[in-house]
């Protein structure tokens, strides 16, 4: 793919995640309320497509609760602000082995598996104009856990979601899962347009330095629209990358708890800083409406 800048960029903010951030920061959303006010708070400050996980309100902890998910909708789609709504569906495959011994049986705390039906159940429950699909399997941060994702487990989730007429966000952390994507779109698994988020700088996928960006970026056909973030100090220098290399921009809590050093941010600051670099560059953001023409979504 040739390098050539983007000047129509959309922002997508991540809200919330499902990582151990609650108790690193105050401003990460947890309750149904919290969580579609921030997304309310990032669409007015810029962000033309909220992405949402959902946290079990007592506790924090990551859920994957139909009620949650279908408050947390509730309350975005009769917010007094246009939004496009893109939900999770990446939770599920999370498999923590017991140690390095003795891998089984696997350790039930951390450890939630389901099936494919069930992994998309609040989608088709919801039916929000973008899910998620975590492209592929992965050692990811520390200790015993896999993010797993097979190729069967793949295709079934997006055969349903293309079905539900919701347009999968496939979640390409390396560029392996760049290739089982083109090769879910040449299946006819998924539809165009093709929607694609590169995720760097996650242990241990794509690192975020340049040269690995470009070779993901370079992997990305033509015809595909593309966003990138990567998480932790680097997330903040993203978005110029993002658009240089012709993509649009994630910015969110969910990848980054901090607007400046030591500085705790908002969502919506994040998408405010978002916002300073694109136009900054000489960049037009575009909003909801021309979002849902551009991917053809199909608003709810």
């Amino acid at each position: 793919m040739p390098l050539s800048m983007n000047r129509e960029v959309f922002i997508t903010c991540a809200v919330t995640g499902s990582g151990d951030t609650v108790s690193k920061s105050n401003h990460v959303p947890i309750t149904p309320k919290q969580i579609a006010e921030a997304a309310v708070e990032a669409a007015k400050a810029g962000a033309a497509i909220v992405h949402c996980h959902v946290r079990d309100p007592e506790t924090g902890a990551p859920a994957r609760r139909l009620d949650l998910y279908k408050e947390v909708t509730d309350r975005i789609r009769s917010a007094d602000i246009d939004i496009v709504l893109n939900l999770t569906a990446g939770m599920g495959g999370d498999l923590v082995f017991g140690n390095v011994e003795s891998p089984f049986p696997v350790n039930e705390k951390g450890t939630d598996m389901a099936g494919a039906t069930e992994r998309v159940a609040h989608v088709a429950e919801c039916l929000p104009e973008i899910c998620t699909l975590d492209c592929g399997t992965m050692n990811f941060s520390l200790g015993d856990y896999v993010m797993t994702n097979t190729p069967s487990m793949l295709r079934e989730m997006a055969r349903q979601m293309t079905a539900l007429g919701v347009r999968p966000e496939i979640e390409a952390f390396d560029t392996g899962h760049l290739w089982f994507a083109k090769q879910l779109v040449e299946e006819g698994l998924i539809e165009d347009p093709v929607l694609i988020q590169l995720c760097m700088g996650i242990p241990w996928g794509a690192p975020d330095d340049l040269n690995t960006f470009m070779a993901m970026v370079n992997n990305v056909p033509p015809n595909w629209n593309f966003s990138a973030f990567s998480i932790g100090r680097n997330a903040l220098a993203y978005p110029a990358a993002a658009i240089l290399a012709g993509g649009n921009v994630r910015v969110g809590l969910e990848d980054n708890l901090y607007v400046g050093k030591g500085q705790l941010a908002t969502n919506g600051q994040l998408v405010e800083k978002a916002v300073s670099v694109i136009e900054g560059m000489g960049a037009k953001i575009i909003g909801p409406a021309e979002v849902r023409e551009k991917l053809k979504l199909k608003k709810r």
